[in-house]
């Protein structure tokens, strides 16, 4: 077993820092402009950088052992899988399962005292 612990300089830790604040940066710039159907995909892909260079430096996963590279990134296909059946189930609905607004919204609401008690 690797007990060996790796530290960070200062310089690298400055550098890693620095990159996520531009990267926060170009996060809000984009946010306020509009790139149509390319928005969400490069919020993701912001998103995406940024975590990976937290997980990789600032957790230690590009230092740790090989296990648990593959424990993190087995996670995500988890993800994919709970991802897919979700929207396989949300996808292929029939039109008569959905409760309409108007039902939710204008149904009445019973107080304590006037629901029947037995």
């Amino acid at each position: 077993m690797n007990t060996h612990h790796h530290i960070l300089s200062v310089k690298h830790c400055s550098i890693i820092f620095g990159t996520l604040l531009i990267f926060t940066l170009l996060t809000v710039a984009a946010a306020h402009m509009d790139f149509g159907y390319f928005n969400f995909p490069l919020a993701m892909l912001i998103a995406t950088i940024k975590a990976s260079l937290v997980v990789f430096y600032f957790m230690g996963l590009k230092f740790d052992s090989t296990e648990n590279r593959v424990i993190f990134f087995s996670s995500f296909i988890f993800l994919a899988i709970f991802i897919v059946l979700i929207s396989s189930d949300v996808l292929f609905r029939k039109a008569d399962v959905y409760v309409p607004h108007n039902e939710i919204f204008n149904a009445k609401k019973f107080s304590s005292e006037e629901v029947p008690h037995d």
